[in-house]
């Protein structure tokens, strides 16, 4: 299984440091928010990871290279500098994921979920890890009810920013622009969608706060 990373975003709730740095690159604990992931990919066993560009993307090139310092295969999908969002980022970069289903991370969340089950997901068309609604988001997205997502249930959970596709989902889709949102929520309605209600220590790294928060308590641990 290959994986990808979105890291395209701007992170506009994150300047001033996002003028100077794109967000992935923001570090907690001495590493950057993309080297955990590259990091947790490796010891789950990926080898071949995606990683989508767009705002000052040449420092990320810069820090992570080829990927080898962590045992990978870095590929790199530039995007134009408005980026292409989730669906449209993802779908630019198929050629490079492979036939067989991929997974898929913000580059903008930090957490301990054992990526390593993402090689084992069977799904339709895809697979979503939900968590917790945290305090910034207490309505949530969608439910989770017999290993599926439902829109429209209640109680809501948040999508984690961590999930599984099979390549054949984005086959009708046209290249530019779009949020793979839309998508997961028709298809979720016709009970094609996945997915798992995870516990575990989960962070969005959205804002400036949040941010100092994480960084607040990695250093306490």
């Amino acid at each position: 299984m290959r994986a990808m990373i979105l890291a395209a975003g701007k992170g506009e709730r994150l300047r001033p440091l996002t003028d100077q740095a794109p967000k992935p690159l923001l570090e907690v604990g001495g590493h950057s928010l993309i080297s955990y992931h590259l990091q947790h990919l490796a010891q789950a066993g990926f080898r071949e990871v995606v990683i989508n560009i767009s705002h000052l993307g040449e420092q990320i090139k810069a820090a992570l290279g080829d990927g080898s310092d962590w045992g990978l295969q870095i590929q790199y999908s530039c995007e134009p500098e408005n980026a292409l969002d989730s669906g449209g980022g993802i779908q630019q970069a198929l050629p490079w994921l492979g036939k067989a289903p991929f997974a898929v991370i913000n580059a903008d969340v930090f957490t301990d979920y054992p990526l390593a089950r993402l090689r084992a997901v069977k799904c339709n068309h895809a697979h979503l890890i939900m968590v917790p609604n945290p305090a910034h988001h207490p309505q949530g997205d969608w439910g989770v009810k017999g290993g599926r997502m439902v829109p429209d249930l209640e109680p809501r959970h948040t999508f984690s920013g961590i999930s599984v596709y099979k390549p054949s989902f984005f086959e009708n889709s046209s290249a530019g622009r779009f949020s793979v949102v839309p998508m997961l929520v028709n298809a979720a309605q016709q009970k094609q969608v996945t997915a798992e209600l995870y516990t575990g220590d989960w962070h969005d790294i959205g804002t400036l706060e949040r941010l100092q928060t994480l960084r607040n308590s990695q250093d306490q641990n």
